[in-house]
């Protein structure tokens, strides 16, 4: 294991993450990521790869403007990540304000994110307002 991916660093480069994906900056997410990313969300059925993960993740900040996540747990060892996560948005087209949970796994290799890996409960996500 390299520094770059001990537990310590790891979790620092999630922190920065999180960070940049609550400011929607779509230049600090993809600086975090390996040239070779692979970006799959499981639960909408979605996959991007490489040069393609940027325009999928600034889509996403186009569908969702107030998108933000508050961490809940995290889990951090030998070049792999776990993060559990709440999401709160909403929906353009009714106003409903939403929330659902969530868990991204992410290897590393280098310090740099290899995939994202999304698992959530946005399918049956719950209405705060609207």
């Amino acid at each position: 294991m390299t520094e770059a991916n001990d537990a310590a660093a790891l979790e620092t480069v999630i922190e920065r993450y999180n960070d940049a994906w609550n400011a929607q900056d779509v230049d600090a997410i993809v600086a975090l990521h390996a040239p070779c990313m692979v970006f799959e969300n499981h639960t909408a059925g979605e996959r991007a790869e490489g040069d393609d993960v940027r325009a999928h993740i600034a889509s996403i900040f186009e569908n969702w403007p107030d998108l933000r996540f508050i961490s809940r747990r995290l889990y951090a060892r030998d070049g792999l990540v776990v993060s559990e996560w709440t999401a709160t948005a909403t929906r353009q087209d009714t106003g409903e304000r939403l929330e659902w949970d969530g868990v991204d796994v992410f290897p590393f290799e280098g310090g740099k994110i290899l995939r994202k890996d999304v698992y959530s409960a946005a399918h049956r996500a719950r209405v705060l307002s609207g």
